[in-house]
Order: C-alpha cells, then structure tokens, then sequence
C-alpha cells in the first residue's frame, strides 16, 4: 500500500512501486520512477528523469536529480539512476547527467551522509561510505566499497579504488588506487586499508600479495612503465592484479605516498640574555632528528 502525505506534491506521470512512503511537503515530478518500498520523508525534492531502486531511504531537504552544475548544460540533461537499499540522509544532492542519453549512476547499499554533493555524469559503486559534506565533481567514478571521509573533495574525472579509505578534508585531484589509505591533511597514501581489507574477507595469501604489489607501486623507485610491467607480471590475477588494471586506465596519475617524516613543535629552554630569565623557544623537530637526539 503507498503512503502518500496530503500535502506531498506528487506528479500523477511519476511511476511508484508498492510500499511508498512519501512524507509531507515532498515533491515528486513527472518522469519519476519509485520502486517498492521507497520512503520518502518530508521536503525531498525528486526532480524528472530520476529513478529510485528498491528500499530506498531519502531524509528530509534531500534534491535528487538537479540539473548538472555546468555552463554547457543545454535544455536537455540526462538522467539520474539510483541503485538498491540505499539510505540518502538530509540535505544530499545529486545531479542529473550532462547530455541527454548519459547517467549519473549510484549503485546498492551506499550511505551517502548528511550535505554531500554528487556531480553530474559521476559513478558510484556498491557498499560506498560517503561522509558530512562531501564534494564529489563531475564524471568521478567511485569503485565498491570505498570510504569517504567527511569534507573531503574529489576534483573532476579523477577516479578512486575499490576498498579505499579516504581521510577527512582530503583534497583529491590524481586517482587515489584501490586498497589504499589516504590521509586527510596531507591527501597522501600512508599504507593499505588494512581494517578495510580484513572486514572484507580477505585471506592471508591475498593481503601478502597486496602487500607486495603496493611495495612495488611505491617503494622500489621504479618508473611508470617498470612498475605496469611488475605488475602485470607477478600478480596476473587475484585482487592484486587490480593495480595493473587501475594504473593503466589512469590519465591523471595516482596520489603519493607519504615518506617524508612527520614534523612536531617541541619547546626547548632558552636564557633570556638581558635579564638571565628562562624562556622558552618553539621549534620544528622531524621524527628522525628527534631520534638522531
């Protein structure tokens, strides 16, 4: 049975399953399409050429399928298609593609939390975390099971990995490859996604060689086309050999790793010449002069 609030504005061309649920205040537009068991809660605004998946779960102020963000975007946009089981929290945004026979697609099961922001022509797997205030540019592509850290901002085409863990207010504009961890501040990889990769199910033959092929990316010196080569070779198949697959489709190059040592202000005494008194001095000591002390 659908449910539909008395003062939800609901178009009589939009297309709902069984089980709808559509709070006060929304506004379905004609060209919708709400599969079964969609909850809808009050002031989300589902604009044409918008499709919802099964048990689809929008909060309040939610707009799916706005126009895309863009100076070229012509009377005709494309479409927004939106997967199984996803739960769409308050104030999110996703924008329709940019030309008329494109789509800007999310897949099942994702979280996409509070205020974040999914550009036109964007691809978005399965299991996806997308944190507060997120920012995701046009055409991005977001493979299964990644994580967004809150405030992070993700530049236009760049891609990121299965099972990639991105830190909060990271600042992406290279491709960030798969299983990998980045760091927030520095918006560089600090190591694999190791809590990511045991959840996921991964045995110990398959981290070993994760291991190995992230060693080869970025701690051998090697060049671009060495590293495809090592790649390619040794690891043909089992998740390693995603990082072959990733790195050769990539146009903009992948993130760094973190190597340099991390900095911290240390206060060292000091006598005030004039007076004889004690003061104090700020200075920045890395890790490996602290250890050389």
């Amino acid at each position: 049975m659908t449910n539909i609030h008395p003062l939800a504005v609901v178009s009589d061309d939009a297309e709902l399953g069984v089980n709808v649920s559509i709070g006060p205040f929304a506004v379905i537009e004609a060209g919708v399409t709400l599969h079964d068991d969609c909850q809808i809660a009050s002031h989300v605004v589902v604009k044409s050429g918008t499709t919802l998946g099964v048990n689809c779960q929008v909060a309040e102020g939610a707009v799916l399928g706005g126009r895309p963000q863009h100076m070229q975007a012509g009377n005709e946009v494309g479409r927004v298609e939106i997967g199984d089981h996803n739960v769409i929290r308050e104030y999110v945004t996703i924008h329709r593609a940019l030309k008329p026979d494109e789509v800007t697609h999310v897949g099942d099961r994702n979280l996409l939390m509070a205020n974040s922001h999914i550009g036109h022509d964007s691809d978005l797997g399965d299991d996806i975390i997308v944190a507060n205030n997120v920012m995701i540019a046009g055409h991005v592509v977001v493979d299964d099971r990644v994580y967004l850290g809150g405030a992070a901002g993700i530049h236009q085409f760049c891609r990121v990995g299965q099972y990639a863990m991105v830190g909060g207010q990271a600042h992406i504009s290279q491709d960030v490859p798969p299983y990998v961890m980045l760091d927030g501040i520095t918006t560089k990889v600090v190591g694999l996604n190791r809590v990511g990769l045991r959840r996921g199910g991964f045995s110990k033959l398959e981290l070993a060689e994760l291991k190995a092929a992230y060693r080869i990316l970025y701690r051998e010196g090697l060049t671009w086309d060495d590293t495809l080569a090592r790649l390619a070779g040794e690891f043909p198949t089992g998740p390693a050999a995603e990082f072959h697959e990733f790195l050769a489709a990539s146009e903009r190059g992948v993130v760094q790793e973190r190597r340099t040592p991390r900095a911290a202000t240390v206060q060292f005494p000091t006598a005030d010449p004039g007076t004889g008194n004690a003061g104090q001095e700020a200075r920045t000591v890395s890790q490996e002069t602290r250890k050389a002390g």
